[in-house]
């Protein structure tokens, strides 16, 4: 998020106010509801016994499996294009990682994201987000050009960001104005060399970190941070300013679910450098966001697959045939087979290696290239008004605490606080578990109960607003568990062999997903997504 900070190349000082102690009290018996997308299915791919026999057939041109972002894109992107004989199974997730709910508030319905909430301005590469973004009206004019105009309604308002450091609230995420000289000009520094990397074209004429991340240059100076931890390219940049370092700790966490040591430099440096949409009427650096997140967005494109093309149920292996692709699938009235012409997985890379039995055959085996996967917590909190807040510091949309192991939390409502303060509103906090291995985190997410998962994820707004002040308000919580959140770009990701062979495919057997890319963002599923669905097409 704070890329936007350095586009502008500015940090602004708020006054200090005080943030309350973290007392725990009881939760008074708030009702809270619990999610964990595709666990049980999942589980039973991993450790179920023979597979069952279907009772129904189905034939379709092309099968699209998983309805996240990149299955999404592609059944919209063949339906756009005229094409009417394809199918979209949903999987156990509708919209995966973009995925929304509501609460019905006693003032009306109040929708919220169980996954990602923002969309960075995009690039001029990412040509198929912003013709996406056009159908969905959210850019008014000009989509292509190097400014488009975009819907008031998207773009943040402001206030947009705050952060909790040394005792006070203040604008920005990056403490630049309260601290001291020599760490304030390594703020400045980096920023300018990240600024910088913006513009730098390799060789090959593509800029050196590009969205979608396959338009990036390969030119291999660069590319060989790629084996180099972010982390300890820091270090020898000589980058040494605690706040700095906590600062870029948040930003991993908060886009990779890892740590700086756990991200390569490239993946780190790429966070900065490779987006830089621009807008004919906001600041550079300005986000898109909804009060469900990207929600809006796959209830856009989900709208635009005819309802004939979509049905739930999800895979329980893949075999390519003589004439096509054999699909084994469950749904809540049993097990069925798909015929296809081509099939592409939309599935996480995980799930793929489940269901696909002879993966290693594309060039992917699993115990070598599966990239390490980050758990994540995200939870709604439904709160009756509004906590009280510093006069001179209001509540942002993306509201921080320096060094916390949370992430902050977001205001869903605060796209409509220019009309009228609602009566109720949801705070969507957030939380990667990157101080553990993944694999522990996720065994430790498991054994968790929910008063024990509301705990990890309030820990912001315990400690913003007390306890007391919390519970009060707090009406209801839902929580969403994803224990494979996202891929982690760790040190290697740029020269994995299998992602590699997935990324070429152009068999029988097509893959669309984030994980290709090594890192889950909206643009790089979409991109994946329209790939397969345009190779597909052509046969």
């Amino acid at each position: 998020m704070e890329r936007r900070r350095f586009l502008l190349a500015s940090g602004a000082a708020g006054l200090a106010t005080g943030v309350s102690g973290c007392g725990r009290l009881e939760h008074l018996g708030i009702p809270i509801t619990v999610h964990q997308p595709g666990l049980v299915e999942g589980h039973r791919l991993r450790d179920s016994g023979p597979l069952p026999t279907p009772t129904r057939e189905l034939r379709t041109g092309v099968a699209i499996l998983g309805s996240g972002v990149a299955g999404l894109t592609a059944a919209w992107r063949l339906a756009r294009d005229g094409h009417d004989d394809f199918l979209l199974l949903d999987g156990p997730e509708p919209d995966g990682n973009a995925a929304s709910g509501w609460f019905d508030s006693p003032s009306g319905t109040l929708p919220h994201p169980r996954g990602a909430h923002y969309l960075p301005l995009p690039s001029m590469e990412s040509r198929g987000v912003r013709e996406i973004l056009a159908e969905l009206g959210v850019i008014e004019d000009a989509a292509f050009s190097e400014r488009p105009r975009f819907s008031e309604t998207a773009l943040v308002h402001a206030p947009d960001e705050r952060l909790y450091f040394a005792g006070a609230w203040h604008e920005g995420l990056l403490p630049t104005e309260q601290v001291s000289a020599e760490e304030a000009g390594q703020h400045r520094r980096f920023l300018a060399e990240v600024a910088a990397l913006t513009r730098r074209r390799g060789r090959d004429g593509r800029r050196q970190f590009c969205v979608p991340k396959a338009l990036s240059s390969t030119d291999a100076e660069w590319r060989q941070l790629d084996a180099l931890p972010f982390r300890d390219w820091l270090v020898s940049r000589g980058y040494s300013a605690p706040s700095l370092h906590t600062w870029l700790d948040y930003v991993c966490r908060d886009e990779y679910g890892a740590r700086p040591e756990q991200v390569s430099a490239w993946a780190g440096l790429h966070y900065f450098a490779g987006r830089g949409g621009q807008a004919a009427n906001a600041a550079d650096g300005t986000v898109l966001t909804w009060p469900e997140g990207l929600g809006f967005l796959t209830r856009g494109l989900r709208a635009r697959v005819p309802p004939a093309r979509q049905r739930s149920g999800y895979a329980l292996r893949i075999d390519e045939t003589r004439d096509g692709v054999s699909i084994l699938c469950h749904d809540a009235a049993g097990t069925f087979l798909v015929r296809a012409r081509r099939a592409i997985s939309a599935l996480p890379l995980h799930v793929l290696a489940r269901v696909v039995p002879h993966l290693r055959d594309y060039g992917f085996d699993p115990a070598l290239h599966l990239p390490p996967q980050a758990p994540w917590l995200v939870a709604n909190f439904l709160l009756d008004g509004f906590p009280a807040e510093p006069p001179d510091t209001p509540l942002a949309w993306d509201n921080v605490i320096h060094g916390s192991p949370g992430l902050g939390w977001v205001v869903s409502t605060h796209q409509w606080l220019r009309a009228a303060k609602p009566a109720h509103t949801v705070f969507t906090a957030y939380r990667a578990l990157a101080d553990q291995p993944p694999a522990e985190a996720r065994r430790r997410l498991l054994a968790m109960g929910p008063d024990e998962l509301l705990d990890l994820a309030a820990v912001d707004l315990r400690q913003a607003y007390g306890a007391f002040e919390l519970w009060r308000r707090t009406l209801a919580v839902d929580i969403t568990v994803r224990g494979h959140g996202m891929a982690i770009p760790s040190c290697g990701s740029l020269s994995n062999p299998g992602l590699s062979a997935l990324q070429a495919a152009d068999g029988r057997l097509l893959f669309a997903h984030a994980d290709l890319s090594g890192y889950s963002v909206f643009e790089e599923a979409s991109w994946w997504g329209e790939r397969a669905a345009r190779l597909a097409a052509d046969s």
